[in-house]
């Protein structure tokens, strides 16, 4: 079975075109090219790209997450999958990322905000233990819709740590029936994955 190669990175400078454009497609321009240079030079910020290779010497992104360490708290600000790449476990991917970083920061909680028509983002967070916090109304400019705060607790507590390695064999599973192998860059080891600073195959 030929497998494709998937890359999980910390986002750098040349890869913001790419993210402002993604971020146009699935979110409709939620944020500007300088609001993601912010996002880079903040040390609270934790912002991670996924990317397939085009060719050689190029990488496709399409994925991206945020979060803002704010005291102990992790506030994921966005997880963006491209619309071609959705319903194959990416998303999935993404958020465990997230939570693994803000566990390695020593954070002890986590927040998001949803749309309350969103229902396949609230079950796959509901999965990963977030549970409805409140209710913004008309959080959502354009359209007037009320946001669900989700929160989920517990992140520096040993059972959170075991519970994060079971997600990592049930979504190395799930991305290896998708044929993707994954290739990490400071995120430790997954099954199904190669680290990016020791793979011929890691591209910048």
């Amino acid at each position: 079975m030929s497998l494709f190669p998937l890359h999980l990175q910390v986002a750098t400078l040349e890869h913001l075109p790419q993210i402002v454009e993604l971020d146009q497609v699935c979110l409709g321009g939620l944020w500007t090219l300088d609001g993601y240079k912010r996002e880079l030079e903040s040390p609270n910020s934790s912002l991670l790209t996924l990317s397939i290779p085009l060719n050689p010497n190029l990488d496709k992104i399409i994925g991206c997450g945020c979060f803002w360490a704010i005291l102990e708290e992790a506030h994921i600000t966005l997880i963006a999958i491209h619309p071609d790449y959705q319903g194959r476990g990416l998303g999935q991917f993404l958020l465990y990322a997230l939570l693994k970083d803000a566990v390695v920061r020593q954070l002890e909680r986590a927040t998001l905000e949803v749309r309350v028509s969103n229902n396949v983002a609230i079950s796959l967070y509901q999965k990963f233990g977030f549970q409805v916090a409140g209710r913004r109304k008309g959080y959502y400019q354009q359209t007037g819709e009320d946001a669900l705060i989700l929160w989920r607790g517990d992140l520096h507590q040993p059972e959170f740590k075991t519970q994060l390695q079971q997600w990592e064999t049930e979504i190395s599973d799930r991305l290896l029936r998708e044929q993707f192998q994954v290739y990490l860059n400071s995120f430790g080891s997954m099954p199904n994955s190669r680290n990016l600073s020791s793979s011929n195959s890691a591209r910048r």
